[in-house]
């Protein structure tokens, strides 16, 4: 897995694609939340839920279906409390959620992701896989290991990112002029 500073990535690159209509600093922030939320199936090995459960680590917290069905509880009370449109709040929560299981699958450890529970236990990665795995605690922090994990997450993570948003911001600079060079003057 990328470790927890690194998954909010994804809210942040996607955010400015979604700006314009649900550009609310919390919208950031519950997004953020969402890309770390899968993570916390890791309680289970407290209560002693083997890692190849589907309730144990990369099981059905990182599934699909979890992540439309948090997406859309996120959604259903950031629409309401906020005022924004649900169904894009819908898509933008999903995809920060679904990016961690995704990411997860890119990684070089572990033992996948049911990514189609609770239909299937069967876990997943991908063809390639370059971002070097973290341990779940501090140790990859104190045995000096963290800067080929942070130099992994940096290039294969971080920097498609950062071009994500760029982009992003681009597009919606270029969407503001055309609608400015578009739009009645009032001496009309």
């Amino acid at each position: 897995m990328p470790t927890i500073i690194t998954h909010p990535a994804i809210a942040l690159g996607l955010f400015p694609w979604f700006r314009e209509q649900i550009g609310r600093p919390g919208v950031l922030l519950v997004g953020a939340a969402l890309t770390v939320a899968p993570d916390l199936d890791v309680a289970a090995f407290r209560f002693g839920i083997p890692y190849e459960h589907m309730f144990g680590h990369r099981g059905i917290s990182h599934s699909l279906l979890a992540a439309l069905i948090t997406g859309g509880l996120a959604a259903a009370i950031a629409a309401r409390v906020w005022r924004l449109h649900f169904g894009l709040l819908w898509v933008y929560f999903s995809v920060c959620m679904v990016s961690h299981g995704l990411l997860d699958m890119l990684t070089s450890g572990g033992l996948g992701i049911a990514l189609f529970a609770p239909f299937s236990n069967e876990r997943y990665f991908f063809e390639i896989r370059p971002i070097r795995v973290s341990s779940f605690g501090v140790t990859d922090f104190t045995n000096g290991r963290w800067t080929i994990v942070m130099a992994s997450e940096l290039q294969w993570i971080w920097l498609p990112a950062l071009g994500l948003a760029v982009a992003g911001l681009t597009a919606g600079l270029i969407a503001a002029r055309r609608r400015a060079r578009t739009a009645p003057s009032r001496a009309e």
